[in-house]
């Protein structure tokens, strides 16, 4: 794909309109400030129009949870999808044993993102994704290493279009940064705990 029609994918003057709009309202998302955000090169194969960002949720050098949010667009609608839209989102996190134990754990970590986006007051449909909580455990040389779990969710769903054909992408962005945030253990965010995102942000060191 050569590099007009990958900007095109992203956003470009040649993209439909709707789709244009709703990178747009990415973009401008207002988001609290432990987040870092930046766009990442999108899949290809999953729709005809595409945009992706990365976030994690940092506190100093220390990585708490990061994810990845991918918009899909195909003008001529998704029969698995009900729309024309759709939203991706990988996120992971280590956890702390008291929590890795919680057999609970899963269907908590779903109503988290459910619970999220209904507090914006989105709509949405076609939910579906899956929660997975994997343990590892150090022997030999690596035996001095404590063990280690994490959760990863992976779903998608369906933005409601609005006016103009385009979902409020903004909004269920800041939801999967509330869903982010929670899963990293953040408090929830007060009513001045937010700044504006200018794209592309860099992100500085990390620690695994």
């Amino acid at each position: 794909m050569d590099e007009a029609n990958e900007g095109d994918r992203d956003g470009g003057r040649s993209a439909p309109l709707p789709f244009r709009a709703a990178v747009d309202a990415l973009r401008a998302a207002r988001l609290r400030p432990q987040i870092e955000i930046e766009p990442v090169p999108a899949p290809k194969k999953l729709a005809p129009f595409a945009y992706a960002l990365e976030a994690a949720v940092v506190d100093g050098e220390q990585e708490l949870a990061d994810g990845r949010l991918v918009l899909l667009h195909d003008p001529a609608g998704h029969d698995a999808w009900h729309g024309t839209f759709r939203l991706v989102t990988l996120i992971r996190a280590e956890l702390e044993p008291e929590m890795a134990a919680d057999p609970l754990l899963p269907e908590v970590c779903w109503s988290w993102l459910t619970g999220a986006l209904q507090a914006r007051g989105l709509t949405y449909g076609e939910p579906s994704g899956t929660v997975t909580r994997a343990s590892s455990h150090y022997f030999g040389g690596l035996a001095e290493r404590p063990a280690a779990s994490q959760i990863e969710i992976r779903a998608s769903w369906t933005p409601r279009e609005g006016l103009g054909g385009a979902p409020d992408t903004g909004a269920h962005l800041a939801a999967w940064c509330d869903l982010l945030a929670q899963v990293a253990g953040l408090p929830p965010a007060g009513p001045g705990d937010a700044s504006v995102v200018t794209l592309p942000q860099r992100r500085g060191p990390q620690s695994r």
